[in-house]
């Protein structure tokens, strides 16, 4: 079902952070991009390498006791179907994952994401619930089971992660285009799934099959590496360089994001002070529950030297960005409010 497996590409080093086979955007490189993620900034996650997959030969199973009419789409099938747009962020469930070891000094294992382990993008592709009515999903179903066709990784498989069938007949999306275009191979060609809200791992890249069961399901990616992570938290990031120069006395319009999987943003503060006082950004424009929310505000840098800027964000559920995100062994999950270092200069 797919050909030979070929290393993620070397990506531009302006654009990103290296992590080994993944890469992390850059948050001063999103600065002057539209609502979406390029394609070029996005980042990479990989358990183990890129898949070379031939769209004339892939198919999509779909099969299990929980769907009445097993069934396989080609390609050119499924970009045949009844399509949905949708505006949603992919975030890796370790973003953050370095400011557990920075800023409360008990560092977790894993890749040590700063904050640009998340994107958003424009997806097309069908809706997970189309593929499982057309499939007979029956009332017992009770998990969907995606899994990918990138290499095994080590000697748990191929990466698979269940999810509620409430969740995949709700906005689970089969997708087939990234921002316009067919999806790259580093971000899941020919089609992957988009989970809005939900960590990353849900997200299953270069999808080759959907088990539908009447029973719960458990793979290694529910119960040894990702156990009770589903939603996403609030966090908040700058469009700016880490430990930028920024001019004394000057006029500043500081941009950022802020984003959380349980719902709208509803409200941005940042402060410039330690976290004494706080001012309440400005935002307009696209305001989406399974997106960010870009927001604005103005400074004038008074004092020269080493500061931090902080950032924290409040969603519709009422949940606030706290000072300090309790210790996850993981490193999962980080929502604390960055200390994002920068230097007031002369000149």
């Amino acid at each position: 079902m797919y050909a030979t497996a070929t290393i993620v590409k070397p990506l531009p080093p302006e654009l990103f952070r290296s992590h080994g086979a993944s890469a992390e955007m850059r948050w001063d490189a999103m600065a002057g991009q539209g609502y979406h993620t390029p394609t070029d900034r996005f980042f990479v996650r990989n358990h183990t390498f890129t898949p070379s997959i031939d769209a004339a030969t892939w198919q999509l199973a779909i099969h299990g006791d929980g769907v009445r009419c097993p069934t396989a789409y080609t390609y050119d099938q499924l970009r045949a179907m009844p399509a949905r747009t949708l505006d949603a962020a992919i975030e890796c469930a370790g973003n953050g994952r370095r400011f557990y070891g920075s800023q409360q000094d008990a560092p977790a294992p894993g890749t040590q994401w700063g904050l640009g382990a998340i994107g958003v993008a424009r997806w097309r592709g069908v809706p997970l619930r189309y593929l499982l009515e057309q499939a007979g999903v029956g009332a017992a179903a009770v998990d969907v089971l995606p899994r990918g066709l990138d290499a095994p990784f080590e000697h748990y498989g191929q990466v698979r992660r269940p999810l509620p069938v409430g969740k995949a007949m709700d906005d689970v999306l089969v997708a087939y285009e990234m921002n316009g275009r067919p999806l790259p191979p580093d971000h899941g060609f020919p089609v992957r799934l988009v989970v809005p809200g939900w960590a990353g791992i849900a997200s299953i890249k270069w999808l080759g099959d959907i088990e539908v069961a009447t029973r719960e399901l458990f793979t290694p990616w529910n119960t040894e590496f990702y156990p009770d992570i589903t939603v996403n938290p609030v966090k908040s990031a700058l469009e700016l360089g880490w430990n930028a120069a920024i001019p004394l006395g000057r006029p500043q319009l500081l941009r950022g994001r802020s984003w959380s999987g349980r719902g709208r943003i509803v409200k941005v503060e940042v402060s410039f002070d330690g976290g004494r006082r706080w001012r309440t950004a400005e935002h307009h424009g696209r305001h989406l529950v399974s997106a960010w929310l870009p927001w604005h505000v103005g400074w004038v840098p008074r004092q020269p030297g080493e500061q931090v800027i902080l950032a924290r964000a409040t969603d519709e559920t009422g949940a606030t960005q706290p000072p300090k995100t309790p210790q996850h062994p993981f490193g999962y999950h980080f929502d604390a409010v960055v200390r994002h270092p920068i230097r007031v200069v002369h000149g």
